[in-house]
């Protein structure tokens, strides 16, 4: 096997994989590149068997080939290459020289034999979605899945197809994050669990432009994402998701339109008396045109008042900050709208529209 690429082609396509790399393994040849130049176009590929992706790399094939290259190794030269063409040739013994300028690398590679390569995957079941609404929806649920393996399902997001409806959902226990999306068009139904993992890797690699498309193909046991000239495809988790839409009341008996920025700022000021792994609640003191937020810790306290638009109850709840923090980060409007019923009931941020709503369940506190 003979190519050429430039290093930034080549950079770019190895980061690309790299995402699919495991950390630990047991079978050497997952730690491995597959540079796949046996057809006409150039292939990266990399496996850790719950998460897969290929890329086509823009360069030229001189003498058609395989070989199996360690994926830590392989972008380590990549990288501290110098910036020009690049040259990858195999021998008969599977030897990888890479060359650039002056510079010539020689390591061992294997065989492609071994390599698992991406489970073939049917195209029927499919919608498509710019990628920036991909990373958005992404960016704006995946802070509240599960970070622990206890509860396999609470590590993923539901992705749940109806009509021209994308509706994404992630739960850890504590908050619900849901972030409804209007197709371009009527889809069949559709309701998988993607792993959390998997979302947080394929957000790193979208451009996030709105004329940049992404294919999404969905079957029993798998999801493909189609973007550009990659393909990413993964497992998924396997049966049924939580019943949410139980937990949806829309009956309230206190509702306060506050500006998002002052809520964020005043909150995160807050958090400065608080260490790390120290459970303290925000306190939130809810009466008419006034939310005074309270917070008390080892290191000291702090009060302040935010002017609001108040229906309904007085109430005196408490929250954990982060929380309330991770959701309005993500929440591009101007004015938020919070629901409540009771100090041990959930708030709700939600818009009017039903774009999105954060369920966040108060903690006890001693006022």
């Amino acid at each position: 096997m003979k190519l050429v690429c430039s290093k930034s082609n080549l950079l770019k396509s190895v980061n690309i994989v790299l995402k699919a790399i495991p950390g630990k393994t047991t079978m050497p040849i997952l730690e491995c590149i597959l540079i796949d130049a046996s057809t006409n176009n150039i292939k990266f590929t990399a496996n850790d068997m719950e998460l897969g992706i290929e890329t086509i790399v823009d360069g030229t094939i001189l003498e058609k080939g395989i070989v199996a290259i360690d994926a830590k190794i392989f972008s380590d030269i990549i990288r501290k290459l110098p910036d020009n063409d690049v040259t990858i040739e195999t021998d008969g013994n599977l030897t990888t020289t890479i060359t650039c300028e002056k510079a010539k690398f020689s390591i061992s590679g294997q065989s492609g034999e071994e390599f698992s390569y991406l489970p073939y995957v049917e195209r029927d079941n499919r919608i498509v979605v710019s990628q920036f609404t991909l990373k958005e929806v992404i960016r704006q649920t995946i802070f509240s899945i599960a970070a622990n393996e206890n509860n396999k399902m609470m590590t993923g997001e539901l992705f749940e197809v109806k009509g021209d409806m994308l509706r994404v959902v992630s739960l850890d226990g504590h908050r619900i994050s849901i972030r409804k999306i209007e197709l371009k068009e009527e889809y069949s139904d559709i309701k998988v669990v993607v792993p959390g993992k998997t979302l947080i890797e394929i957000s790193k690699i979208l451009s996030g432009e709105t004329e940049d498309e992404v294919s999404i193909f969905f079957t029993k046991n798998h999801i493909v994402f189609e973007f550009d000239d990659t393909v990413v495809v993964s497992r998924l988790i396997e049966g049924e998701y939580f019943r949410i839409d139980q937990m949806l009341s829309s009956a309230y008996e206190t509702k306060v339109i506050v500006n998002k920025k002052e809520l964020l700022d005043c909150i995160d000021r807050a958090t400065l008396l608080v260490k790390e792994g120290d459970k303290k609640p925000i306190i939130m003191n809810i009466t008419d045109g006034s939310m005074e937020l309270k917070i008390n810790s080892f290191i000291g306290s702090m009060n302040e008042d935010i002017d609001i638009e108040k229906e309904g109850k007085d109430i005196l709840i408490g929250f954990n900050p982060k929380f309330f923090i991770d959701a309005l980060r993500v929440i591009d409007e101007e004015n938020v709208s919070l629901y409540m019923v009771n100090p041990k009931a959930p708030c709700f941020i939600k818009d009017d529209e039903g774009k999105f709503i954060y369920l966040i369940l108060p903690v006890n506190f001693s006022a």
